[in-house]
């Protein structure tokens, strides 16, 4: 079969990440502005491509003061790195719905490898509306991919001791994607 191409439908495609606060209870975070795309062949899937890119200037907490302080310089700095880039390098299937993709992730500047465990969650033909009338449909595939990252890997080193008992924000974060890829016209 032949390689197709899909993009990150942006409606429907964010990443979320949770760490401990307080060390009593986790704070999550939400990055809606995901770009990116898939080439993958089905047969092949070891060979997929994938790119993705993130607008960290929109990151959402709900709680204002608490997403100027993660725009800041003490986390993600965005003034000089509004975006952060994922680009992989290999992808390992273990079933037919379970993935692992390894690739660098660019966060401040700062690019390390990661490993994310991506779950295929399948795909559907869906309506595909554009300026009011509907042009479909068009093939929709969904995925979850997952992985925990030590933010100081990125330099994301701000936080404040609480009493003897530990820190403000825990090192290892959390991380989701979930993505709905559109197979490109073609």
């Amino acid at each position: 079969m032949a390689s197709t191409r899909w993009f990150f439908e942006p409606g429907h495609t964010g990443a979320e990440f949770r760490a401990r606060h307080m060390m009593v209870t986790y704070v999550r975070g939400q990055l809606k502005n995901v770009q990116g795309w898939l080439e993958v062949d089905p047969d092949e899937p070891e060979k997929a491509r994938v790119e993705a890119t993130v607008d960290a200037t929109e990151v959402y907490t709900g709680q204002p003061q608490r997403d100027a302080h993660l725009r800041s310089s003490d986390f993600f700095d965005v003034e000089h790195h509004p975006t952060w880039t994922f680009v992989a390098s290999h992808v390992q299937q273990l079933s037919t719905t379970e993935f692992e993709v390894g690739g660098d992730l660019t966060v401040r500047g700062i690019t390390r490898p990661v490993l994310f465990d991506v779950s295929y969650l399948g795909q559907w033909d869906t309506p595909w509306w554009e300026d009011g009338r509907d042009l479909g449909p068009r093939r929709r595939a969904g995925f979850t991919a997952t992985t925990r990252i030590n933010r100081h890997d990125f330099e994301v080193n701000w936080n404040d001791e609480v009493g003897r008992r530990g820190v403000v924000v825990s090192a290892m974060v959390d991380v989701v994607v979930d993505i709905e890829a559109v197979l490109e016209a073609g």
